[in-house]
């Protein structure tokens, strides 16, 4: 396992990216999948570093894990912000036209879509979630 800790700032998005690529190389990751968890960290991230901490500021945990059998790449955001679960909210009614939907609330659905498996919890004061993408 590998772990970042890094302060939750957009401005930091690219040495995220970096991080979790190079893991990914290491694990032998193929472009597509590479391509879907970067967009996936990139959504989480950027929600972290944007709504988390608002208006102060704070750090976030970075943890990348890769399995062999099954091959599987999971992604860890821990933070100790404002308490909140994005898979409560529920998923936008994507047959709406972009002028009927309600704003926001899409990238973490195409999160949810593009992942195996994402999970929330709030232990010890911290926001905890996962993503898990099958490699093979």
């Amino acid at each position: 396992m590998a772990e970042m800790t890094i302060e939750a700032n957009t401005g930091n998005l690219e040495k995220v990216l970096a991080f979790l690529d190079a893991e990914l190389d290491g694990a032998g990751c193929g472009m597509k999948v590479q391509t879907q968890m970067d967009i996936a960290v990139e959504e989480l991230f950027v929600n972290i570093a944007s709504y988390a901490y608002a208006p102060g500021e704070g750090s976030v945990t970075i943890r990348v894990d890769t399995a062999p059998e099954p091959k599987t790449v999971t992604v860890t955001f821990l933070d100790s912000g404002t308490p909140y679960d994005p898979l409560e909210k529920p998923d936008p009614d994507v047959t709406l036209s972009a002028d009927e939907r309600q704003i926001g609330g899409l990238g973490i659905f195409m999160v949810k879509k593009s992942m195996d498996a994402m999970h929330y919890e709030r232990r010890e004061g911290q926001n905890i979630l996962t993503i898990v993408k099958k490699l093979a």
